[in-house]
């Protein structure tokens, strides 16, 4: 292996340098103006949307004026050039600064592909990123490949020389900039490939939001014999080769650079004659995780991984399968965008094209030990978690519309867990973990107290969900499998349903609200849904008995949250109001629970209620959530009542300023982002689909995995854990250094001075976190710990730390960086030691430092050292 080196001269890669702090400002340009009424321009537009790791985003109005980013919005440069008549021009990317931008003419973003299309020198160019994201074949939707295609035409009669470049930064690869990384020629078998990925390779072992990979390995690749050369270097500086000279070929190449940014990889495509007949040329981009997702500890594969397959059987498989995917892709596109406008309109349709990818991109498709499709969601942007149910209820529309094997994909993991002996509570959980660990619940109290649970909320979510499967197949086969715990919510439901307690919702970033009146009217569709599940199992009386119950709820929440011209955010708030979103459910699954009077009546309020960007989620703020004003519009099924609804959403995605992957929580006034960034939950336009039954059946006829026979949730033995050093939740007066202001050097070193700090008993924190022990209040963003801890003379190779953490921390080992991780848990965790982290433990006195990070919500740190050894099974 060899260190990465300049493959151009001191001044051009200062240049280089240079520009890309202008590329940054830049991508902050006010919006442009779309043409016409329904053209569109997003906040920021899709070019790889696979997977919330593999997901690289356009924050611009043009390809080429601002560097793309993950969805997170730390920067991920691609870059393109083409060549016309030997002269550069810039596409994708902000830099080289020095390449003069060809002009864009036009951006659509369909389902399955974003298209742009430029114009200069006599040609035009339409570049096509296309991820087949097709959903009756989960084998080739879960494929972590996005292909771009250049298509080229003369515009003046005359032939011209074209070529064209594309490349990768290595930050595509790591979690932060300054992580080392590695690089390979990795061609063979017919196409050019280049390869890149972390150093460390620390599979499935962060996790949290703000957070990237940094494990696998990312992959360039174009059929060999239509590439003319493939390199590495500063993408910067590979860009500005290609404008000059050409990359050439340097084949075999490997070594490894200090920096993730500081180095990239890039191919060259061969020149060719354009004449008025279009050329088309294409390459691919992708990234193979290895592992994706660990469920219940168990490390999964990625679903296109089931067949045994390894990186080059994709792209292999994916390079002679590129012209009948993108028929397909194009015939998929047409068809869906038809029948959305025909649903609500070309501005809809706009909206869902939109939402597609972004849905699809918050999550990851893995095989099970039966090689069947699980799903797992994740919760972007908002804390990260994984499988979170009220996240995947509003995500569920696409996923039930387009085939039973997708909405039964992201079910199963969840209701695996809920019907093991882990989950203790007589309601549904709220999530599995925190991506990529689907290791067992972490909000609110965890598995261990009902604090902070949203007992109503999930189990009327997933009653509702699998009810919906249940009409989408014609039976109610799928709920049998999980039928115990599902009669336990529908009665948990009855009791506490009604009139719910003082709990949180979905919409729990409102807070807690006693006597929720749309709460209310989920538990009772979830109890007329478990009815009609009842009926469909032959169990008629208890049918009839869930089913009168509901429709007695109903009579009773139209009599008590009536309030004149509407109905009540709660049943004893006068004045108030909200969307009756959940509404929804009544008529698409048959239920008749509801009056036509009451959604009439509420849709004529809410219409009174809309301010330029749409009508707030209810008299509290002035916010409103995108996912849920499309099923609010949608309850009357008048189409006026719907455009209504939704043009002030398609106007905030044309004038909203904040640049990002497409937010569902905005202010209905200003049109800025309160929060949350590409979650999944915009799956939820495709709601206002599941009200026509003959699409559902089209679309399911079609499904090609028709998966059956899931694995049941991977047994986890636990390891059997002995205390080193202890944490402060398992002794009094374990005393740390601290410090709540960031420090000057340093500060994990040995060398470093410390005595000015502050002293404190383990644990740190506040806000009342689950199963802490605060000793030491800690109330800022940010703290800083030190202490000196004794190992024993031996110490074991199984050596990890174990760590209550809320949220981010570092690890240092006598001023070695040893081990990270992301998000929170809710209990003393173990944190591995990386390699390094490991060797710097030494017998006798150590020197342990800890930064921790904190966004919101309660907080706490708290850590020690434990011998981790295998546990046994229980006979």
């Amino acid at each position: 292996m060899k260190k990465y080196h300049s493959i151009l001269n001191p001044k051009a890669a200062l240049l280089a340098a240079g520009a890309l702090s202008l590329s940054l400002a830049h991508g902050q340009a006010p919006r442009q103006k779309p043409a016409g009424e329904n053209d569109l321009i997003p906040p920021s537009t899709p070019l790889i949307a696979c997977d919330p790791y593999f997901s690289v985003w356009s924050p611009g109005d043009t390809l080429n004026g601002v560097e793309t980013a993950h969805w997170t919005g730390k920067q991920q440069q691609l870059t393109s050039l083409v060549k016309i008549d030997g002269k550069a021009f810039r596409v994708m990317g902000a830099t080289p600064i020095a390449t003069p931008a060809l002009k864009q003419k036009s951006l659509t973003v369909l389902p399955t592909r974003t298209i742009y299309t430029f114009e200069g020198a006599g040609v035009a160019l339409s570049l096509t990123f296309l991820t087949p994201a097709l959903p009756d074949d989960i084998a080739v939707l879960s494929r972590p490949v996005t292909y771009l295609a250049f298509e080229f035409k003369a515009t003046d009669g005359k032939p011209h020389e074209v070529s064209v470049y594309f490349g990768a930064s290595g930050e595509l690869t790591v979690n932060t900039p300054d992580q080392d990384v590695t690089w390979n020629d990795a061609s063979g078998d017919g196409l050019a490939v280049v390869r890149m990925g972390s150093k460390d390779q620390q599979i499935l072992q962060k996790k949290g939001d703000d957070q990237r990979i940094d494990w696998g390995y990312l992959y360039l690749a174009a059929p060999e014999e239509s590439t003319a050369g493939r390199a590495f270097g500063a993408p910067n500086e590979l860009g500005i080769a290609f404008a000059s000279n050409g990359l050439g070929v340097r084949k075999g190449e490997s070594g490894e650079a200090d920096r993730a940014d500081g180095v990239g990889c890039g191919i060259e495509l061969k020149s060719f004659q354009v004449g008025n007949d279009p050329v088309s040329k294409f390459g691919m981009i992708a990234y193979d995780d290895i592992y994706s997702i660990q469920y219940n500890h168990k490390n999964l594969r990625g679903y296109w991984r089931k067949d045994g397959w390894e990186a080059k059987d994709l792209l292999a498989a994916s390079a002679k399968e590129y012209s009948q995917l993108r028929a397909r892709c194009e015939a998929f596109d047409a068809e869906l965008v038809a029948d959305m406008e025909k649903i609500g309109g070309v501005k809809y349709a706009k909206l869902a094209s939109l939402a597609y990818r972004h849905c699809f991109a918050a999550g990851k498709f893995v095989a099970d030990e039966n090689g069947q499709p699980l799903q797992f969601s994740k919760e972007n942007h908002s804390n990260g978690c994984i499988a979170t149910s009220d996240v995947f209820y509003p995500m569920a529309p696409q996923f039930l519309l387009l085939s039973p094997t997708l909405a039964k994909s992201f079910l199963v993991p969840f209701l695996e867990y809920a019907k093991s002996d882990r989950w203790k509570f007589p309601f549904a959980p709220h999530d599995l973990g925190t991506y990529p660990q689907a290791n067992g619940q972490v909000y609110g109290g965890g598995e261990k107290t009902e604090d902070d649970q949203m007992p109503v909320e999930e189990s009327g979510n997933v009653m509702l969900l699998v009810a919906a499967i249940a009409q989408m197949e014609g039976n109610a086969d799928f709920a049998g499998g999980y039928w115990s715990r599902l009669e336990q919510w529908a009665e948990y439901l009855k009791k506490e349903g009604f009139d719910p307690a003082n709990q949180l919702c979905t919409d729990d970033f409102a807070g807690h609200l006693a006597h929720n009146v749309n709460l209310s009217a989920k538990a009772i569709c979830a109890l007329g849904a478990f009815g009609k599940l009842c009926e469909m199992r032959g169990e008629h009386e208890k049918a009839l008995s869930y089913s009168n119950t509901a429709k007695e709820f109903a009579q009773r929440w139209v009599k008590e949250a009536r309030d004149g011209d509407h109905f009540r955010l709660a049943f004893d708030r006068p004045g108030s109001w909200s969307q009756k979103y959940n509404l929804v459910w009544d008529k698409i699954l048959g239920l008749g629970l509801f009056p036509e009077e009451v959604l009439r009546t509420e849709m004529d309020f809410y219409k009174k209620k809309l301010n330029t960007y749409g009508i707030p989620l209810d008299n509290r703020k002035e916010y409103t959530k995108l996912d849920w004003i499309v099923w609010t519009a949608s309850l009357t099924q008048n189409r006026s009542d719907f455009e209504a609804m939704v043009s002030p959403i398609f106007k905030f995605l044309n004038e909203g300023p904040n640049r990002g992957p497409m937010t569902d929580w905005y202010e209905s006034v200003s049109g800025k982002k309160v929060g949350f960034t590409a979650r999944p939950v915009v799956g939820g336009v495709f709601l206002p689909a599941l009200y026509h039954k003959d699409l559902w059946a089209k679309y399911a006829k079609r499904d090609v995995t028709k998966g059956k026979g899931w694995a049941p949730m991977p047994d986890y033995i636990p390891p059997v854990l002995t205390t080193i050093v202890p944490s402060g939740i398992e002794k009094d007066d374990v005393l740390w250094s601290y410090s709540t202001d960031r420090p000057e050097g340093e500060w994990f070193g040995t060398g470093f001075d410390d005595s000015k700090w502050k002293k404190g008993a383990a644990g740190f924190g506040a806000g009342g976190p689950p199963n802490a022990k605060v000793r030491t209040q800690w109330t800022n963003s940010d703290i800083w710990i030190r202490r000196e801890i004794t190992m024993p003379a031996s110490i074991p190779d199984t050596v990890a730390l174990s760590v209550y953490h809320d949220e981010d921390i570092e690890v240092y080992i006598n001023g070695v960086s040893a081990a990270s991780a992301g998000g929170f848990v809710t209990d003393l965790s173990l944190v591995p030691l990386s390699a390094a982290g490991k060797a710097a433990l030494k017998p006798g006195k150590n020197l342990i430092a800890v930064h921790c990070h904190q966004t919101s919500g309660g907080q706490y740190l708290d850590l020690g050292v434990v011998d981790v050894k295998p546990g046994e099974k229980k006979k």
